[in-house]
């Protein structure tokens, strides 16, 4: 017994040194990935219904066509740089030029939708300038003696911030002399004011905002010389207030139509402002229901994100355009192949074929009484478009003006009609047959020509014994 004891003695103060030697690993671990929240953005996923936050206004999902088209820039991280002004650059003129770069992110404004991937600007505490154009330089003119801050980051289309490492920038510069305005503590954590901002023609409204400096909540925790234990974001709308514990984008209902105000506040673990400039930040937005520029129209849902797609993809124009040919057709093509069958086209084709073969039989059947004192002559029955038939009568009564006029008649007419019906005449000829029951109604003279007018109508010898019985 004494031995166990002995050994359960020296076994314990080991445990306890090893749960030490196990939490301070974790602290470490915790600490080498950084002090700072640097990239703790969250996609603002689906929400199956809305929360809500205050007494008037609600979270609720992002737009779906905002949902689809964040997820084809998940690919990018951006990195933004401030060319000019440099870090604590004393300028001898009111007017800066401001250039900037950026790496993993094409900039480009869509010329359809006024929409694109873009660098939001804040010169001191102002509301943003979009630039959508690095080539062209962004003039600040006017700006007042003294020292100013200027804060970059990039955006989505709908001025959504990039949050990861890299898609901030800032620099502090004076105008002729320094002051202590507009001048942030590196040290103390800051927050960005982004968004709401301008006017709106639908709901939801995104509440965006940026931090640096602000310490991850565990680690605040943990690290006894951080100045902020823990922090908060307090935003106030219209005199109702809500808190968020999280760096994260977030669409908001509740607006009411005309002015509102917004206010976003940096707090500390006891809930009170952080002192460093710019920490409280309040922005006047104006709600117009029913708005018609193309952000209202793809928050309602009237545009779809294929539709609107190129504002995230400046390529995409040239492939919708030849996409959209090809498939009009394909889908006009389906239905044509399921309605062309071989029984309707028979149908459809017989009917016409057979509808004016009885009537050219009946039309050259009642031709004959009618020409029955002229010479018969090869194929003239059959002319429907001669007007000179009834002059030749009077010539055609003594025996000697036969011959000549036979060949001045034959040569003009019988020419061209012998070439435009030949194939009617072959398919004609079996279908004579068909109207037998007429023939009775021709009695009289006619009764023994009408044997040999059927079979060889194109023979002109038989122009003779027509002209005899005549």
């Amino acid at each position: 017994m004494k031995l166990r004891t002995t050994a359960i003695a020296k076994i314990e103060p080991r445990i306890g040194i090893l749960r030490w030697l196990i939490i301070v690993l974790l602290v470490l671990s915790i600490t080498s990935c950084g002090e700072k929240v640097v990239s703790q953005e969250v996609s603002a996923g689906h929400k199956e219904k809305p929360q809500q936050i205050s007494r008037q206004f609600s979270e609720v999902s992002p737009p779906a066509a905002i949902q689809e088209l964040r997820a084809s820039l998940e690919v990018y991280q951006p990195q933004v740089t401030i060319v000019t002004p440099q870090a604590d650059e004393v300028l001898q003129d009111d007017k800066v030029t401001v250039r900037l770069q950026v790496k993993d992110l094409p900039i480009f404004q869509d010329p359809k939708f006024n929409l694109g991937l873009h660098l939001n600007v804040i010169v001191d505490n102002e509301p943003y300038i979009s630039v959508y154009d690095l080539n062209q330089p962004l003039v600040l003119p006017d700006l007042s003696p003294g020292t100013h801050t200027l804060r970059v980051f990039a955006s989505r289309p709908w001025d959504e911030s990039f949050k990861n490492a890299g898609a901030y920038a800032q620099t502090t510069f004076h105008i002729f002399t320094k002051t202590d305005d507009n001048n942030p503590d590196p040290a103390l954590p800051l927050i960005t004011y982004n968004r709401p901002q301008g006017i709106y023609g639908a709901e939801p409204i995104l509440l965006d905002f940026y931090l640096t400096n602000a310490p991850l909540h565990l680690v605040a925790s943990y690290n006894p010389n951080n100045q902020i234990a823990d922090w908060r974001i307090r935003c106030t709308i219209n005199d109702e207030s809500f808190v968020l514990d999280r760096w994260q984008s977030i669409y908001l209902k509740g607006f009411k139509p005309g002015k509102n105000w917004v206010k976003l506040e940096f707090l500390d673990d006891q809930g009170n402002v952080v002192k460093n400039v710019f920490n409280s930040t309040i922005r006047l937005i104006t709600y117009e229901p029913k708005g018609k520029d193309t952000l209202s129209k793809i928050v309602r849902g009237e545009l779809s994100a294929e539709q609107v797609r190129s504002i995230v993809d400046p390529n995409y124009t040239a492939k919708s355009t030849t996409a959209e040919p090809i498939l009009t057709p394909a889908v006009e093509t389906t239905p044509q192949t399921k309605v062309e069958e071989p029984v309707t086209e028979s149908e459809s084709i017989q009917p016409r074929q057979v509808e004016p073969q009885p009537k050219e039989t009946q039309t050259k059947e009642l031709a004959i009484p009618q020409q029955s004192p002229q010479p018969a002559k090869s194929g003239g029955f059959f002319n429907r478009r001669t007007p000179k038939i009834p002059t030749l009568q009077p010539p055609v009564t003594p025996s000697p003006s036969v011959s000549p006029t036979l060949p001045e008649v034959i040569e003009p007419k019988p020419e061209p009609q012998l070439e435009e019906t030949p194939t009617p005449q072959s398919t004609t000829l079996p279908e004579k047959i068909a109207p037998n029951p007429q023939e009775p109604e021709l009695k009289g003279d006619f009764n023994d020509a009408s044997p040999s007018l059927n079979l060889p109508l194109n023979q002109p010898e038989l122009s003779a014994p027509l002209l005899d019985k005549g």
